[in-house]
């Protein structure tokens, strides 16, 4: 590599950065006030086709992917805003390391993790996920026998999305999490895994 191609990628990098910092102030200050509405959404899809540098990154990538689905048929749902929010969530956090996903040992999970045993399962998918949306989850999960929705004292695994937090206790859901640890711990059979164990049985 020459001289002047190894400074035009140290200066694609150092604008990348710039922008994904950027783009994490843009997040917090549309998340402010809890609500992601749709005016909001499309400004953030325009920014972000303005300002390539900051696709480098894979949170950022999986943000652009929900965003141009979202946008695909012209009508956000309340699903779709969801996961935009949670993926626009985790990025923002102060303790998340860009690019990087969050070790299994600080989340509740089941140890050892379960055989997950998909055909007459009840699934619920909660976080951001590498794989892809929730719905996309649901609907690999579902073709393999599984029926998925939200966390019922019937749940027979919660999967955890991998882009989560240090900080998931006070995420958006933090809540599902803590009360399917605590169903867990009262003796009902609801099993707590990762995204990455559960990518394993599809």
């Amino acid at each position: 590599m020459t001289d002047a191609a190894r400074a035009g990628q140290f200066l694609g990098q150092r604008i990348g950065e710039k922008q994904v910092h950027e783009l994490i102030g843009i997040a917090r200050g549309l998340l402010a006030d809890g609500h992601l509405n749709d005016s909001e959404i499309e400004f953030l899809h325009r920014w972000l086709a303005a300002n390539e540098g900051a696709r480098s990154n894979p949170l950022v990538s999986q943000l652009i992917a929900r965003l141009n689905a979202s946008l695909a048929d012209g009508v956000i749902d309340d699903d779709e805003r969801r996961d935009l929010q949670e993926t626009m969530m985790a990025l923002t956090s102060n303790d998340f390391e860009l690019g990087e996903v969050l070790k299994s040992s600080t989340l509740p999970l089941c140890n050892p993790a379960p055989e997950i045993l998909l055909g007459g399962a009840r699934m619920c998918f909660t976080g951001t996920f590498t794989y892809g949306t929730r719905r996309e989850c649901e609907a690999a999960a579902s073709a393999l026998g599984a029926s998925c929705g939200s966390l019922t004292q019937k749940t027979t695994y919660l999967v955890i999305g991998e882009y989560a937090t240090e900080s998931w206790k006070h995420s958006s859901f933090g809540n599902k999490i803590m009360q399917a640890v605590e169903w867990r711990d009262s003796g009902i059979p609801i099993s707590i895994v990762s995204e990455q164990h559960w990518r394993r049985f599809i």
